[in-house]
């Protein structure tokens, strides 16, 4: 985003997400969720799973919560600094409700899994740092980007193949986590708008 039009990320992320909840609601299971996710699980070597265990932790509070203080090293983070955290506050909230409203249970277990909380927390942070790294030059603007997009992808691979979640749940919570991250985004252009507009005006002191 930035450069990604963050409004278009917002109406396409919110809308797949919206469609995600609805079908959830009418269906439950979708017909490819096990297909999918049996597919995965045969391709989950004892290797692979020790990675995916791994790469799983950034979507933990325990990393993200760091790794929010550390957006602040981007320059464009720190000009209206209250945004990220809130939107970090605001992923595991929105996905709690969610969960408690749609009560789809995991495929092992009696917890609610639907949207998976990992992915929606994973895709706010890595939209923001995907957001926030295109004010900057490149290369620097393509590492943080193309690594950011990696990251989530992993984690989302990884919510599947340690058997905690279905493949729509981590798909609704990329939604979730990307419509979040944009919703913040837009406000922070347009308090970038406002702030270029203030002081653009003249001085109409005497």
């Amino acid at each position: 985003m930035s450069r990604l039009h963050p409004r278009r990320v917002f109406l396409v992320s919110g809308g797949l997400f919206l469609a995600l909840a609805v079908l959830v609601a009418v269906v439950g299971v979708f017909p490819g969720d096990l297909a999918v996710r049996d597919s995965l699980l045969a391709l989950a070597t004892p290797p692979l799973v020790a990675f995916l265990r791994l790469v799983n932790r950034a979507g933990d509070w325990r990393v993200l919560l760091p790794g929010t203080l550390l957006l602040y090293v981007l320059p464009r983070a720190r000009v209206h600094w209250t945004i990220w955290p809130a939107l970090m506050v605001s992923a595991p909230i929105c996905e709690g409700l969610l969960k408690i409203t749609l009560a789809r249970p995991r495929p092992e277990g009696v917890a609610y899994g639907f949207p998976s909380g990992h992915a929606t927390a994973a895709a706010a942070f890595f939209g923001a740092l995907i957001y926030l790294s295109g004010f900057l030059a490149p290369p620097a603007r393509v590492l943080l980007r193309v690594g950011g997009a990696t990251v989530l992808i992993l984690v989302a691979l990884a919510r599947v193949v340690l058997r905690a979640h279905w493949p729509s749940d981590v798909l609704g919570g990329i939604a979730l986590g990307l419509a979040l991250a944009a919703a913040a985004a837009l406000v922070d252009s347009l308090e970038r708008g406002r702030a270029t507009t203030g002081a653009a005006l003249p001085n109409s002191g005497a």
